[in-house]
């Protein structure tokens, strides 16, 4: 386990916990478990997961909720599985499948090639099924009603794209990135992004928080270990 300095001890105290948080949860049931074990009036988070994600979530209880505005500005870093050959209207495994091809291989070259071009300041647009609100209405609600509004764009920034390993899977092949960006960057976006720019659907597959700032994932206790 990497060592603490001086200046982050006091964030490892009993009014922050650092969980890692199991895919099938959202980030508000883990804050609810985590109320009703510790018998707490305040809770927060300093950075949400969507359900489908796993990884580091930074709890902040009673006092420690004042200290989660240090956390919400941080980079952060994810590991995410990119699927090339299918692709979803929710950008992600739970939505309906809109778009499909059989993919047997892909050219390596020029997906680090696609990776490269990718990092820095990029223009993504919001994910139809997020919380980016159209006319007072939440983006995901005009999408289950089956209405088409207009995507914002958000400018992020990509600190780094690095390819870990491709596989094979089902009719598709399954490209394994390590990311660091920038707070507030879509990662379904840049999973869809990514099979644009290879002229392929893709979807994101999977999706892990290694680290916000200086805090790891292999910090945090598993959400089971607290029940």
């Amino acid at each position: 386990m990497r060592k603490t300095n001086e200046g982050e001890k006091n964030l490892f105290d009993k009014d922050i916990f650092l969980v890692d948080k199991p895919p099938g949860f959202s980030s508000f049931d883990v804050l609810r478990f985590l109320k009703k074990k510790f018998k707490v009036k305040k809770i927060g988070h300093g950075g949400t997961l969507d359900p489908l994600a796993s990884g580091l979530l930074i709890v902040g209880i009673n006092k420690g909720t004042k200290k989660l505005k240090y956390f919400l500005g941080l980079p952060k870093v994810y590991l995410m599985e990119v699927l090339l050959g299918k692709k979803t209207n929710t950008g992600d495994l739970e939505g309906k499948v809109i778009s499909e091809k059989e993919v047997k291989k892909v050219d390596l070259k020029k997906v680090k090639k696609v990776l490269k071009e990718m990092e820095g300041e990029i223009e993504l647009e919001v994910p139809k099924f997020s919380a980016v609100k159209y006319k007072g209405k939440p983006l995901y609600r005009w999408a289950r009603e089956g209405k088409e509004v207009p995507l914002p764009k958000r400018k992020t920034k990509i600190f780094y794209l690095k390819l870990i390993d491709v596989f094979k899977k089902d009719k598709g092949i399954v490209l394994k990135i390590e990311i660091k960006c920038q707070k507030g960057t879509y990662v379904r976006s840049v999973a869809e992004k990514i099979g644009e720019k290879l002229n392929l659907p893709s979807t994101l597959r999977k999706l892990r928080r290694l680290k916000i700032g200086e805090f790891f994932v292999n910090q945090a206790k598993k959400l089971e270990d607290l029940i």
